[in-house]
């Protein structure tokens, strides 16, 4: 191989390299925030562990948006620039109320996402996501759609709520438990729910069609 190739091989690997890293490092910061944030709270004080957290997440944040259209940013941006927002506060005031209310703003942003969707003349989440897969929906199908996505937000409703509780009532222990295990066990129950009832009443939709009733 020739220097120059090497140099170009060389570039391109540290481009992908790094913008890769940051975010599987990102993937797992956020998949183990809640006992990072109870380890880093029981040795009473939130600012190193806020800290750690901001230089994890604030690189893949920024490879995650600097390729992002404008109109891109207003769909993707929210939920990571108020995750580091609130670490960047937290590490300033070594406040741990901040670090803890990371999962409530979360399921708010999520729930405002979702919601705004059921306005009249918006198109669901839920089928939006659908008509990815499915160009042509049903009336019933459409209807389902629209019915899982107000199911979706009662659940940033409970799940956002419970966070909250947690936070202010609970140990930090339950927090943490709650957080970092059992809501994502009741979004895969969530998600797994939907799926089998979905495919259960649109037999056609597993083949990518549009065209069914229900059973």
């Amino acid at each position: 191989m020739s220097s120059r190739a090497c140099i170009v091989t060389r570039r391109g690997w540290t481009g992908i390299g790094w913008a890769g890293l940051a975010r599987v490092l990102a993937a797992v910061a956020l998949c183990t925030y809640p006992f990072l944030v109870w380890l880093g709270l029981t040795s009473r004080s939130p600012r190193p562990i806020a800290l750690l957290l901001l230089c994890i997440l604030a690189p893949a944040v920024f490879f995650r948006l600097r390729s992002r259209s404008k109109s891109d940013l207003r769909g993707v941006a929210a939920i990571p620039l108020v995750t580091v927002a609130s670490l960047g506060a937290a590490t300033v005031l070594d406040d741990m109320g901040l670090m803890l209310a990371v999962p409530v703003a979360i399921n708010a942003i999520f729930l405002v996402t979702f919601g705004s969707t059921l306005r009249s003349g918006s198109v669901p989440m839920i089928e939006r996501f659908a008509r990815l897969q499915v160009a042509d929906l049903t009336t019933d199908q459409v209807s389902w759609c629209r019915q899982w996505t107000r199911i979706w937000c009662l659940f940033f409703v409970l799940n956002g709520g419970t966070a909250l509780a947690l936070s202010i009532f609970a140990p930090l222990s339950w927090w943490a438990f709650y957080n970092g295990l059992l809501a994502y066990l009741l979004i895969g129950i969530l998600l797994g729910t939907e799926w089998v009832l979905r495919h259960r009443r649109f037999p056609n939709l597993a083949n990518g069609a549009g065209e069914g009733g229900s059973q």
